[in-house]
């Protein structure tokens, strides 16, 4: 899958972890994940994901290690261990177990991770189409019942007037 459709499919949720700067490049500008990893031509939205599934301890190694792979141009200005532990804290599992009152976990199908916003976006939808369908159809069968019985009386009136008689 390519890193737009799995961007697309996993929506925004990884935001605050991918746009995180991590340091100063020489020419001045701020390094973020997104573009440190997608350097390393890793696809930062699965890396991501894959991150978030891990357990903390394994995921700050991970992370400490792609960060300690990094060109010497960029200066990170602390250790990679310690940039990737505050890092890893910005993923959407971790955050949300910090901060009470976030946003319910999204809803997991298989291996497909679903928020539960889009769900709900989803649900909201179809209900829309439901209840347009039935507005439609009650618009829709009295027009028919109306065009039905005016046919219907009147040829039922000419058959039953009689014919008149000319004087």
């Amino acid at each position: 899958m390519t890193g737009a459709a799995v961007a697309a499919q996993l929506g925004s949720e990884f935001n605050d972890f991918l746009y995180a700067p991590i340091g100063e490049e020489r020419s001045g500008m701020t390094l973020s994940v997104l573009s440190a990893l997608a350097r390393q031509d890793v696809d930062p939205w699965e890396r991501a994901a894959q991150l978030n599934r891990l357990p903390e301890e394994v995921a700050v190694r991970e992370l400490a290690a792609l960060l300690a792979a990094l060109p010497d141009e960029v200066s990170a200005g602390s250790a990679p261990a310690a940039l990737a532990s505050r890092l890893i804290a910005l993923l959407p599992q971790r955050s949300a177990a910090h901060k009470p009152g976030k946003s319910p976990p999204p809803l997991r199908v298989g291996k497909h991770v679903v928020p539960l916003g889009r769900v709900a976006i989803i649900v909201g939808y179809l209900l829309f189409i439901l209840f347009s369908q039935w507005l439609i159809a009650g618009i829709m069968t009295p027009a028919r019942t109306e065009k039905a019985s005016a046919g219907s009386s009147s040829t039922a009136l000419t058959h039953s007037v009689p014919p008149q008689r000319s004087r």
